[in-house]
């Protein structure tokens, strides 16, 4: 029995498109169904909540647009999405209302999460569906999002959205029953039931591509995705979704994540996996210091120069005089301001430009430092 499943009251489950839908495209009806008995039963005969983020939009969407496959462009993806997204939450609403379960369609992309208040908007719409007894379904807003604001997989969103929403546990579901110390198709691989810390897999050749290519994730992704629930405090179990009964009945089945840390402030994972540097400022050595050891905010008279176009809000890269990214943080001014500002005290900024320059180009609160 692991005691960490068992204990969890709050889960986040992640289904990857090709455990809901044919190679063909187009939503298996059978497969969504079997899920969703899962999923009902976990919630309805004990105090957990679910929240189901679901890939499957551009799956959904391939056949009755007459794609016989996943398309590679941009527009078409959209479009896909824009068809298959109303069909998969239709499939899920019909399914879940067997069982008298409400459900709730919450579409994000990373700039949402990025922001402040988009951020702290997500957060509070999840709690209150949670609280009203409804079940979110998540998914990215792939209608919208372009290559600068994509999450990239549904698993890191799932990480993401786990830790949002505090959750006690993420089960990432997929077509294969866990991670293997090979490939899992050729005799002498064995999967892996438990990981401890990332050292443990260290020696693991990481397949990229699952079975049935009609999704965008692989081992690779699930594993990342993991990597990051475990580092915030949250424990992972990786398996297929045909075990997805057993994984939430903490039986032994997939590979179990332990937790590797702490939870951390909920904007700053975000800011740190799934945002995209519209920019970089250099930081002179003593702003390094400043922020790195210090933890403390960017000021004007730490910047030594200003890279790429972005506005107030967006988040730059922070880099030393080397060339190498320190940190990550969203920017108070935009770009074409930041010139009149470089290498000047803040005081001697608000005497000649205003009271509204007297502030720190990047907050500490709004900044995350990146791994060397």
């Amino acid at each position: 029995m692991r005691q960490g499943v068992a204990e969890a009251r709050r889960i986040v489950v992640k289904v990857g498109s090709s455990s809901l839908t044919t190679a063909e495209g187009g939503l298996d009806a059978d497969r969504v169904d079997a899920l969703v008995d899962v999923l009902a039963k976990v919630r309805g005969g004990s105090e957990k909540e679910i929240v189901l983020v679901s890939s499957g939009a551009i799956a959904a969407g391939l056949a009755p647009l007459g794609l016989h496959r996943r398309p590679k462009d941009l527009a078409r993806q959209q479009a896909a999405a824009s068809v298959g997204q109303g069909l998969l939450v239709a499939r899920y609403t019909a399914s879940f209302a067997r069982h008298g379960v409400r459900v709730g369609q919450v579409l994000l992309t990373s700039d949402d999460m990025a922001r402040r208040a988009h951020h702290r908007n997500a957060s509070r719409t999840l709690d209150q569906l949670l609280a009203m007894g409804a079940l979110p379904v998540v998914n990215e807003n792939d209608t919208v999002a372009t290559d600068e604001i994509r999450f990239g997989d549904n698993d890191r969103l799932a990480a993401l959205v786990a830790h949002l929403v505090r959750a006690d546990l993420l089960v990432l579901l997929s077509d294969v029953d866990g991670l293997y110390d090979g490939d899992p198709a050729k005799p002498g691989s064995s999967r892996i039931s438990e990981v401890r810390s990332p050292a443990d897999i260290a020696h693991v050749k990481i397949g990229s591509t699952g079975k049935a290519g009609v999704g965008t994730g692989g081992m690779v992704t699930k594993v990342e995705a993991a990597g990051i629930a475990a580092a915030a405090g949250i424990p992972v179990v990786l398996t297929s979704a045909v075990h997805a009964a057993d994984a939430l009945a903490a039986r032994d089945t997939g590979t179990y994540f332990h937790r590797t840390g702490r939870r951390s402030a909920d904007r700053l994972l975000w800011l740190q996996h799934a945002s995209t540097p519209q920019g970089a400022l250099t930081l002179d050595d003593g702003a390094v210091k400043a922020v790195v050891e210090g933890r403390k905010s960017l000021l004007p008279a730490g910047i030594a120069a200003v890279e790429g176009e972005f506005n107030a809000g967006d988040p730059v890269e922070l880099r030393d005089t080397t060339g190498r990214a320190v940190a990550r943080g969203l920017v108070n001014f935009d770009a074409k301001e930041i010139p009149q500002l470089i290498g000047r005290s803040t005081r001697e900024l608000a005497r000649e430009l205003g009271p509204a320059y007297e502030r720190e180009v990047v907050h500490r609160d709004d900044l995350v430092l990146l791994r060397a």
